[in-house]
């Protein structure tokens, strides 16, 4: 895996050389959010992971992101944030993050997060690469329609567009069992690839974007279940 991280806290990316070269992983570290951007844009398609501190010098964490983000939708991003905020956390990711740390964190926990989301992007591209399967769709409910290997779904026939790689996939798992509510615990599990050590705020700020995205182009289909978590459920959408 080529990993980029960028991070001004020179004895933190110090740390988290040894994990990754345990790892058999190859690093390269920014230490100011502009020269980490610049990395990233001289060669966009090489890079397996990021990570990306919020609160960086010359170009703040969320800008880089959002610039990252216009160039690359399906590029591993994990922000790294000392702020004890959910305000800023959600804001990560609603402009494209896929997963946030905070810090202090244990190295082990950021690894395990790393192994996690860069499996799950795995997982998406063999899905793309195989051969057509005779059925077009992978999921067909009465107004929904998702295609696995173009990553594109749609409502009432309508393309439901600009889906990053985790909101498609939340839709997906949703949408393959219609009325069964899921925990926000087991969409972690599910969508994310891991459990114990998720945030459950991750889901809450997808599930927002997802939303957005389905309402331009027709009626609501995920539901929240107070106390519970979500579901999907177009039974009473009209055309």
């Amino acid at each position: 895996m080529k990993i980029l991280m960028i991070e001004d806290n020179e004895s933190v990316s110090e740390m988290m050389e040894m994990f990754f070269l345990n790892e058999g992983w190859e690093a390269t570290f920014k230490y100011d959010g502009q020269s980490g951007l610049d990395a990233f844009l001289n060669a966009p398609d090489t890079w397996d992971m990021i990570t990306l501190d919020l609160n960086l010098p010359e170009l703040d964490g969320m800008s880089v992101a959002r610039k990252i983000r216009a160039v690359s939708k399906t590029v591993p991003l994990i922000m790294l944030t000392a702020r004890d905020s959910e305000s800023d956390q959600v804001i990560g990711l609603e402009i494209g993050a896929d997963d946030y740390v905070t810090k202090p964190f244990s190295p082990l926990t950021l690894i395990a997060r790393i192994k996690a989301l860069h499996r799950r992007a795995e997982q998406a591209e063999q899905v793309i690469a195989q051969p057509e399967n005779k059925e077009e769709y992978d999921a067909v409910t009465d107004h929904v329609k998702i295609n696995l290997k173009t990553r594109e779904a749609y409502l009432n026939n309508k393309l439901i567009e600009g889906l990053t790689p985790k909101e498609f996939d939340l839709l997906f798992t949703l949408a393959k069992k219609p009325k069964q509510v899921f925990s926000r615990e087991k969409l972690l599990e599910l969508v994310w690839d891991y459990q114990y050590f998720g945030d459950e705020r991750t889901v809450d700020a997808h599930i927002k974007k997802l939303r957005q995205k389905i309402e331009k182009v027709g009626p609501q289909v995920i539901q929240t279940v107070w106390g519970v978590g979500y579901k999907f459920d177009d039974s009473e959408v009209s055309q």
